[in-house]
C-alpha cells in the first residue's frame, strides 16, 4: 500500500517530535540531586519539566492553528463562495489554503465553468426562442406608449401589474418632492378612495353573479393634483365561460378636468347673458316701441329714445365684450353622472344597508325598465346614511327598511321615484330636514357632503313624507330618468397584456394580502423599498440630521431602478469635514433644499405597504424614529438588514462592509456614499443573497427577521 508523501511526514514529524519530549523528560529525571556542585535540586528539576511541557504544548498550539487556517477555515470560506458560486456560476471559488484544498478549489472552477457555459447556451437557445415574443411585446409597448388614455391594470388586492407613461404623469404627486405614487406592486389605494374602488367591483361581481349585461363600472374621481378622471373599470377573468373568476380589474382614465371646465364655463356664460341681457333689451325694445307708436313726436324727443337705445346697444356690447373675457375664468364645476340601471341600485343599495348598519334591507318593487344618470357611489352612501340614523334614533322600532323605485309624471317630464320606506318610529318635518342637510357620516369615516347635496348633483329633489293610513314613511327622492346606454364595442374584452417592459409585472396576480400573515409570506413575494442616507454626522441622538435619501424598489425579484426617490435635505444645520470627505456633500448643494419636514413625508408615502431594506439599516432608521413624533409618522413596516443577512450566510468572512459583500457576490460597485447610489448597490446585494437564504432553509420573512437577531451585529445601538 502506498503511503501518501505528507501523511508519512506528518507520521515521522509527530514521532520525532515525541521522542525529542520523552528524551528530555527522561533526561531530567535522571539528573543528579543532591547538594553537591553542579547538583540540580527536586525544584529545580520540576521547574524544567513544566517548562519542557509548556514549549512543547505551545509547540503543538502553533501546528495545530496553522492546519485549522490551511484546511478549517480555509474549507469553510471555500463552502460559503461555493454557495455563491452555486446562485451565479459566473464566479470563482479562491484558490488558498492546503495544496490539496488549492486542488479542491480548482476542480471546482472547472466545474462551474463548464456549468456557465451551459448556462450560456441554454440562454441563447432561450434568447433565440424569446425574438417573435419580444416583437410583439414590442409593439404592444409601442402601442400603450402612443395611447391618449390612462391604462392601469390591477389585482383583487389593488396592487398595480401594469401602467403606461401616461397613467404615471396623470397619477403622480406634483409640486414641491412630488413623489410616484403609482409603480409596480404598490396600492391603487394611494391614488383612488378604497370605498369607490370597492364599489365598482362590488358592482361588476353582482352582475357576474346575477348574469346581467354589465361588463364594466364607470366613476369619476378627483386625483391629489386636483385633476378629474372619469374611469372605465373591465374586470380581468380567469378561465373560460361560467368557471371564469375575477382576478384583477382594468382602469381606463379620461382626464375630462378640460372639458368639464369647459362646459361650466359656458353655462356661466349662458347665464349672464340671459341676466346681464334682459335689462338692456328690455330698454331698447321699449324706446322702439315708443318711436314706432309716436312717429310725430317733437326732434328733441325723438333723439332722446335714440341715444337710449345707442346707450343700451353700447351696455348690451359691453357686456357681450365682458362674457366673451370671462370665458377664462375659472367658474364652478359640474360633476359628472353615470347610466345606472335601476334594479342594480337597489339591489347594490340594499346590500350596503343589510351590511353596514345592522338593519333588514329588502327591495319591496322596481321597474325594469327604468335606467337612471346618477352618482352612484354618493347615491349609495346617502341611502346607507338614512338607514343607519333610522337604526341609530329608533334603535329597537324599526327593525327593516325597504327600497321601492317607480315611474312618475311631472310637469311632463318622466321621473323616477326612489323610496327609502319604513314601519314605525314617529318623525316630524323638523327631524327629517335636520337629516337632509347635515353631512353625512359613513362607513366610520365624515364626509361634508349632505344627502340633499348628494340629491342635487344628481338633478334630484328629497322630501319626507308619511301615510297616515298605512303607518309608513318613506324618504322619496325624486330623480330624471335616462334612456338606456348602448353597449360600447369594447366591453367585456380582457385587458392587454403588456405595456412598456419596466412597468408590468404580471406574476403578482398570484399575491394576496389576505392569503397568509405577512411574516409567513416567501421572501421572493414581498415587496421591498431598499433606501440609504447620507448624514452630518454619526450620532443621530446628538443632533445629526439627514442631508440626502435614496431608494428604490424591489418587486418581484426585480430591482426598478426607474422608481426611485434621488433628495438632498436641508438640515438647518452645520455638518462635520469628516462626513463632507466621506459623501461630497457640501453644505452650499443644500440651500435651497426641502427640509425634512417635506421629503420625510414623501419618503414615507414611497415606502408604504413593503419591507424596509438597508445596509446596517439600525443606523438609517434611527434617524427615521426620532422624527416619527414630530411629523406624526410612523415606520412600522419590517426591516431586513444586509449586513446582518451577510453575517448569517457568511460567517466565516472577516468583512461584511458593503463593498466587501458586493465584491463576494460579484456586483460592481458605482456611485458608493451618495444614497440611491448605495441603495441601488443594496437592492443588487440583496437579491443576490435571496436565493442563498433559501438553500439555508431561510424563506419566510419571519426566518430571515429571526436568523438576523441571532448575529452579533445585531447587537449594535445607536
Amino acid at each position: 500500500m502506498n503511503v501518501p508523501r505528507k501523511l508519512a511526514l506528518a507520521a515521522s514529524a509527530v514521532f520525532l517530535f515525541l521522542f525529542v519530549l520523552v528524551a528530555a523528560i527522561h533526561f531530567l529525571l535522571l539528573a543528579d540531586v543532591g547538594s553537591g556542585e553542579g547538583a540540580m535540586s527536586a525544584a529545580d528539576r520540576n521547574a524544567a519539566i513544566a517548562m519542557v511541557v509548556l514549549a512543547a504544548g505551545g509547540l503543538v498550539w502553533l501546528v495545530l492553528q496553522q492546519a485549522h487556517e490551511r484546511y478549517v477555515r480555509a474549507a469553510l470560506r471555500m463552502a460559503e463562495e461555493l454557495d455563491v458560486v452555486e446562485a451565479d456560476s459566473a464566479l470563482r471559488v479562491g484558490e488558498a489554503g492546503a495544496a490539496e484544498l488549492v486542488a479542491l478549489a480548482r476542480s471546482i472552477n472547472r466545474l462551474a465553468a463548464a456549468r456557465e457555459a451551459l448556462e450560456h447556451d441554454v440562454a441563447g437557445q432561450v434568447r433565440a426562442a424569446r425574438v417573435s415574443l419580444e416583437e410583439e411585446r414590442s409593439r404592444l409597448a409601442a402601442l400603450m406608449a402612443d395611447l391618449n388614455q390612462s391604462v392601469v391594470v390591477c389585482n383583487l388586492d389593488g396592487r398595480v401589474l401594469l401602467y403606461n407613461q401616461r397613467a404615471r404623469d396623470e397619477l403622480s404627486g406634483h409640486g414641491e418632492m412630488a413623489g410616484d405614487l403609482l409603480g409596480l406592486g404598490r396600492s391603487i389605494y394611494t391614488v383612488f378612495d378604497r370605498s369607490l374602488i370597492a364599489h365598482a367591483l362590488e358592482r361588476l361581481q353582482q352582475a357576474r353573479e346575477e348574469k346581467s349585461d354589465l361588463t364594466a363600472a364607470q366613476f369619476v374621481t378627483a386625483t391629489r393634483s386636483g385633476r378629474l378622471l372619469r374611469a372605465h373599470m373591465s374586470p380581468v377573468l380567469s378561465g373560460e365561460g361560467a368557471g371564469a373568476t375575477l382576478t384583477g380589474f382594468v382602469l381606463t382614465l379620461d382626464d375630462i378636468t378640460a372639458d368639464n371646465e369647459r362646459n361650466a364655463r359656458r353655462d356661466e356664460i349662458i347665464q349672464s347673458l340671459t341676466e346681464g341681457g334682459r335689462g338692456p333689451l328690455g330698454n331698447i325694445r321699449a324706446a322702439a316701441e315708443m318711436l314706432a307708436d309716436f312717429a310725430d313726436m317733437p326732434p328733441e324727443q325723438h333723439e332722446r329714445f335714440l341715444t337710449v337705445i345707442r346707450d343700451e346697444a353700447r351696455k348690451l356690447s359691453e357686456h357681450l365684450e365682458t362674457a366673451a373675457h370671462a370665458f377664462t375664468d375659472d367658474l364652478r364645476a359640474r360633476w359628472p353622472l353615470e347610466e345606472m340601471h335601476g334594479s342594480e341600485l337597489l339591489v347594490a343599495a340594499a346590500r350596503r344597508i343589510a351590511d353596514r348598519c345592522g338593519i333588514a334591507a329588502k327591495v319591496d318593487s322596481d321597474d325594469e325598465s327604468i335606467w337612471l344618470r346618477i352618482d352612484s357611489f354618493g347615491l349609495l352612501q346617502a341611502l346607507s346614511y338614512l338607514a343607519g340614523r333610522l337604526h341609530d334614533e329608533y334603535e329597537g322600532e324599526i327593525r327593516e327598511v325597504r327600497l321601492a323605485l317607480s315611474l312618475s309624471q311631472s310637469r311632463g317630464e318622466r321621473l323616477a321615484q326612489l323610496d327609502l320606506i319604513w314601519l314605525g318610529g314617529s318623525m316630524n318635518n323638523e327631524t327629517a330636514m335636520s337629516w337632509e342637510v347635515d353631512s353625512m357620516n359613513a362607513s366610520g369615516g365624515a364626509t361634508p357632503l349632505s344627502v340633499r347635496e348628494v340629491v342635487g348633483r344628481c338633478n334630484g329633489e328629497i322630501w319626507f313624507q308619511r301615510d297616515r293610513a298605512s303607518h309608513r314613511a318613506f324618504f322619496r327622492i325624486s330623480l330624471p330618468v335616462t334612456d338606456a346606454p348602448k353597449k360600447l364595442a369594447g366591453d367585456g374584452r380582457k385587458a392587454a397584456p403588456g405595456s412598456r417592459p419596466e412597468f408590468y409585472d404580471f406574476d403578482l396576480f398570484r399575491w394576496s394580502a389576505a392569503s397568509r400573515a405577512l411574516d409567513d409570506r416567501s421572501l421572493f413575494e414581498l415587496a421591498y423599498t431598499v433606501f440609504d442616507t447620507e448624514t452630518t454626522g454619526l450620532e443621530p441622538s446628538a443632533g445629526d440630521e439627514i442631508i440626502q435619501i435614496g431608494a428604490t424598489r424591489i418587486v418581484n425579484r426585480r430591482l426598478l431602478s426607474h422608481e426611485y426617490i434621488d433628495q438632498l435635505v436641508d438640515p438647518q444645520r452645520g455638518m462635520a469635514e469628516e462626513s463632507i470627505r466621506i459623501h461630497g456633500i457640501t453644505p452650499d448643494l443644500l440651500v435651497g433644499q426641502p427640509t425634512i419636514e417635506v421629503a420625510l413625508p414623501v419618503f414615507h408615502a414611497f415606502c408604504a405597504d413593503s419591507v424596509l431594506v438597508a445596509h446596517n439599516a439600525a443606523f438609517d432608521m434611527r434617524f427615521l424614529q426620532l422624527k416619527e413624533e414630530r411629523l406624526g409618522l410612523r415606520f412600522d413596516q419590517p426591516v431586513l438588514d444586509t449586513l446582518l443577512l451577510s453575517a448569517v450566510l457568511h460567517p466565516n468572512q472577516e468583512s461584511h462592509r458593503l463593498e466587501a459583500i458586493a465584491e463576494r457576490l460579484g456586483i460592481s460597485v458605482i456611485g458608493r456614499h451618495t444614497a440611491l447610489g448605495d441603495a441601488m448597490v443594496t437592492g443588487e446585494v440583496f437579491l443576490k443573497m435571496l436565493p442563498l437564504l433559501a438553500a439555508m432553509g431561510i424563506k419566510t420573512l419571519r426566518q430571515a427577521r429571526e436568523a438576523s437577531e441571532k448575529t452579533y451585529y445585531a447587537r449594535i445601538k445607536y
